[in-house]
């Protein structure tokens, strides 16, 4: 996924071809827009509408409009502010992220998310806020599953609607040792996955593909095959295509590292673990437990995933 600012004309425009690609977004969000109340008639969102609402937020300098794209599709947008008009507040704020419709419950949101909070760590902030109405518990949900916690209730400052405000700190870059992994994503014959759920001291609680770090010398996919065995006691399995590459922080063993996984498909039965020596390796591991998630459940989990876009890669795994 790409994060890049919303490019303008000279004349300070939204080029034609991308505000019809933004308005066909916002539009898709008839639900949220009824509760913002930022556009007269949610059924009914119009180009104009959407350039003037973008154009307003961008008269503030200290407000960044970001569009994600994947593929070359415009997936989300995301709306930061650097500084709050209040100078008591120290932190920048996340004033909007919508996903589109379509590409919903694939991971984007979560991605998105991750990605703009990495932007204002490497700025040096040490936390950010966003505020979400009281009549909308989806989005609580949503925002308190990536670790943010209510710190006030107040009203906005544009139309004086209850919402509660949101904090999440941003801890300051550590050295990382670097480590390779490999993971297999094993799918049953209805398409469900087999996860590890696991809590780790930093990313908290997650659900995980079954995997581990490489031996010295060893490949990504001899890697894969012998964590898959040692977790699952699943002989019978073989590493297939890749299915994606992604780099990720964590703590393991009190030690900060920054993981590069490969990820493997493999497709099997629906069972349990076995063997005598899997529940040795999950208490080694800190797995709490297992299960299998059928696509729609994975694509509804409001837990963290790694990697966080798994339901889009396997829906489009096909």
């Amino acid at each position: 996924m790409r994060l890049d600012a919303l490019p303008l004309t000279p004349d300070h425009d939204i080029p034609a071809p991308l505000l019809t690609e933004l308005t066909a977004l916002y539009a898709a969000h008839r639900e949220f827009h009824a509760l913002s109340g930022d556009f007269p008639d949610p059924d009914d969102i119009r180009p104009e509408q959407v350039a003037a609402a973008l154009a307003d937020e961008l008269a503030n300098p200290d407000v960044e409009v970001l569009l994600a794209r994947s593929a070359g599709r415009l997936v989300g947008v995301v709306i930061t502010l650097a500084h709050h008009p209040d100078p008591a507040d120290p932190d920048p704020w996340i004033g909007l992220l919508l996903v589109a419709v379509e590409e919903q419950r694939r991971g984007y949101g979560r991605e998105l998310a991750a990605r703009v909070e990495e932007r204002f760590r490497a700025a040096g902030r040490t936390a950010v806020r966003l505020a979400v109405h009281d009549d909308n518990p989806g989005g609580l949900a949503f925002w308190t599953a990536l670790g943010y916690e209510v710190v006030d209730h107040r009203t906005d400052r544009q139309r004086g609607r209850p919402c509660a405000v949101l904090r999440k700190p941003l801890p300051s870059a550590t050295p990382r040792t670097p480590r390779r992994a490999a993971r297999v994503a094993v799918l049953d014959p209805g398409g469900a996955v087999f996860l590890f759920r696991y809590d780790n001291e930093e990313v908290g609680v997650h659900w995980a593909l079954p995997g581990g770090g490489l031996d010295p010398g060893e490949s990504a996919r001899e890697g894969a095959l012998r964590e898959l065995r040692e977790e699952t006691g699943w002989t019978d399995l073989e590493p297939g295509p890749p299915l994606c590459t992604w780099e990720h922080d964590f703590t393991r063993a009190g030690v900060p590292v920054r993981q590069l996984e490969h990820v493997y498909v493999a497709r099997g039965p629906r069972r349990d673990p076995v063997g005598d020596q899997v529940g040795a390796a999950h208490a080694e591991d800190g797995i709490l437990g297992w299960r299998w998630w059928t696509p729609q459940e994975l694509a509804d989990s409001p837990e963290a995933l790694w990697p966080p876009h798994l339901p889009r890669l396997l829906a489009e795994l096909d």
